[in-house]
Parts: structure tokens; sequence; C-alpha cells
């Protein structure tokens, strides 16, 4: 069981810094979205399967010659009142490790998951006491909020998509269609589902640089992929100026004014061409743009967006997808072979 230690944990490492890293700075995910948010599942399931599958296997070799032995010899030395034959601090350290590492990662996911659906609840309720339905839009609550603000809260039950009046009065009919066609998205697809399982990842190891970045990258992907789904009710040009409208008014009050709208539609034009040109465009710094989320780039969307970018062909899909499933099946793999 050494030789498979050493395999998962070379695989452990690669899929914690460089191939995360290679991953995130890609060029192609931005072009198929929904091929690359399978690819980082991949990554992160793999990674965590083989780290804890390292450690269990080193910890387990000096008992068998593969897990199930190992295992089985370990119940029967504790029922015995020892730790088994050849069993030092290091292997008793590593098993330890697994059974932590494992149990603390489940543990916080269960966490995160019924922290943030109390949350939702109260938010959702308090959005019922403070909202007025929009007319002839189920599920669709306006708060009386001056800046232009748009999210939806997803539950089981039921959901809704909260808009502004900010929004409202800021936002074209077209492109007011294309904000509530990424929010109808958002539940569709069970993105806050995608997002809560790389938050809990990265609240579970706060510590690990690639668990922020990858939270990160998912987080952009997830409204791209919103973003694709609105623009088969609007243009992309339309789509695009409503995202920087937005973004940019929940930063100064004046863009909610004709002269806004006249920055905003200049900035979409400059985040176009700084796209051709290389430029780089920070974060919007309010409440994110169609997202129940804190923060989110806005202009590698608006980039995107004003850019004609083509799809990966048919062959790199496949050779992305396989790739995803090898890196999934391989950790089980190497364990059943231990």
């Amino acid at each position: 069981m050494l030789v498979s230690a050493l395999v998962l944990g070379a695989l452990a490492v690669a899929l914690a810094w460089p191939v995360p890293v290679v991953l995130a700075r890609a060029a192609w995910p931005s072009r198929s979205p929904g091929v690359a948010l399978v690819l980082w599942h991949a990554i992160a399931l793999a990674g965590g399967v083989s780290m804890i599958g390292s450690l269990l296997c080193y910890g387990l070799s000096p008992l068998g010659r593969d897990i199930a032995a190992g295992l089985a010899m370990l119940q029967t030395s504790l029922r015995a009142g020892t730790l088994g034959p050849g069993m030092d601090f290091p292997h008793v350290l590593a098993l330890c490790g697994a059974l932590l590492l494992g149990t603390h990662l489940l543990l916080n996911l269960c966490a995160t998951f019924f922290r943030a659906e109390r949350q939702r609840r109260r938010h959702l309720h308090l959005i019922t006491l403070l909202s007025d339905p929009l007319p002839d839009r189920p599920g669709m609550r306006v708060i009386d909020y001056e800046a232009p603000v748009a999210y939806c809260l997803p539950g089981s039950a039921r959901s809704a998509t909260v808009l502004s009046n900010g929004l409202l009065r800021l936002l074209s009919a077209d492109q007011l269609r294309g904000v509530i066609e990424h929010e109808q998205a958002h539940l569709r697809q069970r993105h806050h589902l995608v997002l809560l399982a790389f938050k809990s990842w990265h609240s579970a190891l706060p510590w690990f640089p690639i668990a922020n970045r990858a939270e990160n990258a998912v987080a952009l992907l997830v409204e791209m992929l919103a973003d694709d789904r609105a623009r088969r009710v609007v243009d992309d040009r339309t789509l695009a100026t409503a995202i920087a409208l937005v973004g940019l008014g929940q930063q100064a009050d004046v863009m909610a004014t004709e002269a806004g709208v006249a920055v905003a539609s200049r900035a979409v034009a400059g985040m176009a061409s700084g796209a051709a040109s290389g430029l780089e465009f920070g974060p919007a710094s309010a409440e994110p743009l169609f997202s129940s989320r804190e923060q989110t780039l806005v202009a590698p969307r608006v980039q995107r967006l004003m850019t004609a970018r083509v799809a990966l062909s048919r062959s790199a899909t496949v050779a992305a997808l396989m790739t995803a499933i090898a890196l999934v099946i391989t950790p089980a793999a190497v364990l059943l072979a231990a």
C-alpha cells in the first residue's frame, strides 16, 4: 500500500496547486463555462479523496496488503488492546489525519448547508414583510432601495427573485428582461448548491490558497452560465450594458441618472476594447450584479459579452470531460487496487 499512498499523495499535491492554478489562469473556461465547471468539480472531489486516501493507505500499510485487510487487522488489534504489528507514531498520525480530515470536510459541508438554509429562510421572511410583489411576475419581489440590486433566494419549497426600485428605474425593458432571465437561470440550474460546495471547501480549509481561488473561479463561471441563458432573450450588448449600469450604479447614485447611463454605455465600449488590448478592470465593490454573493467580477463578464468568442470545439470539449472523468476515477481505482 505504500506505492498507492505515494501515487495518491502525488495526485493530491498536483490537484492542490499546479492543476487548479493552470485552470484558473486559462482563457478557455469563459468560452465553455459549463465544461470548466465540471472540471473544477472533478479537481475538488479527486483532490479530497486523494488526500484522505493517501493518509489512509500509509497508515494501514503495516497491517495488510490492501485497505480491506488493513482495516480488518486494525479492528482485531484494537479489540485486543493493541495497535497492531508495525504501527508506529507516523502511521497512527496518518490514520488520525485521514479520520479527522474526512470528518472535518463532511461536517463542515453539512454545517455550511444548514447555516445557509437558515439564513435564506430568515432573509426570505424579511423580504416578504418588507417588499411588494412585482405585478404579473410570480415570485418577483420589489424592495424600496435606491441602489440597483438584483439577486435570487433559492429554496426547495419557495424561491424569490428580489429587485430594487433603483434597478427598475435604471434599466430599460429589455435590460430588465435580461436581468430576470439571468436570475431565473440561477434558480433553475441550482447554482446555489454549486457555490455552497466550494464555499464549504474554502471555509473548511481557509489556509489552503487554492480553495479561495477555486471558489472565486466557480463563482465567475456560474455567473457566465446564467449570462448565457440571458443571452437567449436579449442581445449581448443589451446584457453587457445592464451589467455595466448595475455594477457602476452600485458604486454611485449618479449612475441612475441619464448621465450615468451614458457613462455606463461608454464603459461597455471601453471594456470591450480593453479586452482586445489586454487592459484589466477591477471587480465591483458593492452588492453583486444578479447574484446573491457579496462580490463578483463585472468586467470579465462584460468583456466576454462584447468580444466574439467561439465555443470550444467538440474534440476539446470531449477531451476536457474525459479528463474530468479520469480525475474522479483515478483515486477510486488506486484505492481499490491498494
